[in-house]
């Protein structure tokens, strides 16, 4: 039984919930809140409550957005003739952050699994084929895991099928790593993504 209030016991096992919070994390928030002014934690009540109201996926490119379709989407600036397939959000996040492609996207909300029974018809694969009659380019950037490689296969030969360029992110070693730690797929993915020292 812990010596807890119940109301700090119930906030702790919410806050584990979240990825990379375990206990003793949650406990340190939940302690910290405590201490916090009541105006600084209902304003965290409050954001919490406004992403779950506000924010939805774009029926475009199901990535998330407050408006439909995205401000991505709408964008006129940017290259509506490439798409840059990802497998989650946070994955637009991370090629955004880089200010270098200015294409659109696509957000497949997984891979697929077979072990885990996740097939084609799970994902947004059939809304992407909807969207390539004015395509020029197809961009796969979904992480090199066993089921990444499993999808990008399986989106290439859809798409190449309709005669539209596919190509992948490069692959291969981070800089400042030991050839040593690296694994198998990111070695074989660095050799054949080799370029010319010049």
């Amino acid at each position: 039984m812990s010596s807890l209030p119940d109301s700090l016991q119930n906030l702790i096992e919410q806050l584990s919930r979240f990825p990379g919070i375990g206990k003793k994390s949650a406990q340190r928030l939940s302690f910290y809140l405590l201490k916090s002014s009541r105006e600084e934690a209902v304003a965290l009540a409050k954001a919490i409550i406004e992403i779950k109201d506000r924010i939805h996926t774009c029926s475009h490119c199901h990535n998330i957005s407050e408006v439909d379709p995205c401000k991505i989407c709408i964008d006129p600036k940017r290259d509506h003739s490439t798409i840059c397939v990802v497998q989650e959000p946070m994955d637009v996040l991370a090629i955004e952050k880089t200010g270098y492609y200015r294409g659109l996207y696509h957000v497949l909300g997984g891979v697929l699994s077979p072990l885990n029974g996740i097939g084609p018809d799970d994902l947004n694969i059939q809304d992407l084929l909807h969207r390539l009659s004015d395509i020029k380019e197809v961009i796969l950037a979904i992480n090199p895991t066993r089921d990444g490689e499993i999808t990008s296969i399986y989106l290439s030969k859809l798409v190449k099928g309709k005669e539209i360029k596919v190509t992948r992110i490069a692959q291969g070693l981070p800089i400042g790593i030991d050839l040593e730690f690296a694994d198998e797929i990111t070695l074989t993915r660095a050799l054949e993504g080799r370029t010319d020292i010049l």
